[in-house]
């Protein structure tokens, strides 16, 4: 079995893949002070949890945002599987040509939801990624990563408007009757979910409007339930397209790394 893990600034995904099949997901949170042996006993509690011997795991293929949880996961997978991870960084192979000024930029998280979304979706493919950050992702009609747009995350505003300001509270982001608030509640929910709806929805005209066609549309992180549905343009909403993007990826750098004997 293949274990993904996906290292984001909020949050860690782990899934763990029987061929091609996700059996298995969790979510726990990302913590930079957290020590190898920490994660490491966490994953054989969720393991066992389900049953699932830590024996079977055969691979490994991790994503980060967070360079610093790189090299602790690296060890703890090291440490209590035996496996050395494959790491998507620059010069891992991943099918797509990334055409950007400086292509070692993009968050390797960003290539992983493009790789996953165009072998899921087709091309031209816009990803839209609502996490702590709202990135915007574009693979052309031709199938390249040409690159995107990044936004602050719908939760961060909500935050930012109760942390920055003297009088509003902190809400809970759920959708408002109507878009006319009529107490600072329902203002700030109309503010942020239906401004987020509006930029999501600018955002993509903008962009199909560059690519000179319509492209798929893909929605994946934490807060895509919350607002996605109030999309119409949205195709899909798939909260695991980067555990299914780190596999596709492990898959094609499998054969190289058995050749050079990586565990």
């Amino acid at each position: 079995m293949l274990l993904a893990i996906d290292i984001g600034n909020t949050s860690i995904n782990l899934g763990l893949f029987d061929s091609d099949r996700l059996k298995v997901s969790w979510q726990v949170a990302s913590e930079i002070h957290c020590m190898a042996d920490e994660y490491g006993i966490l994953l054989l509690n969720l393991l066992e949890r389900q049953k699932l011997p830590h024996l079977e795991i055969t691979g490994v293929s991790l994503c980060s945002v967070v360079p610093p949880l790189v090299h602790t996961f690296e060890k703890m997978c090291e440490t209590y599987l035996g496996i050395r991870p494959l790491v998507v960084e620059s010069g891992i192979k991943t099918g797509m040509c990334i055409r950007l000024d400086n292509p070692r930029e993009v968050g390797p998280d960003r290539v992983v939801n493009a790789v996953a979304a165009q072998n899921l979706y087709g091309k031209p493919v816009i990803i839209i990624d609502l996490g702590t950050a709202t990135t915007f992702d574009v693979v052309s009609p031709e199938g390249d990563y040409i690159g995107g747009a990044i936004s602050p995350g719908i939760s961060m505003a909500g935050e930012a408007l109760f942390a920055r300001t003297a009088a509003l509270p902190r809400i809970e982001l759920i959708r408002p009757a109507q878009a006319i608030g009529r107490n600072t509640v329902s203002a700030m929910q109309s503010g942020i979910i239906f401004g987020y709806i509006g930029l999501i929805q600018g955002m993509i005209q903008r962009i199909e409007r560059e690519l000179g066609s319509k492209a798929k549309v893909v929605v994946t992180g934490g807060e895509a339930n919350s607002i996605a549905k109030e999309i119409p343009e949205i195709d899909a909403i798939n909260p695991n397209l980067t555990l299914i993007g780190l596999r596709l990826i492990y898959d094609m750098n499998l054969a190289e790394r058995q050749k050079r004997g990586i565990p």
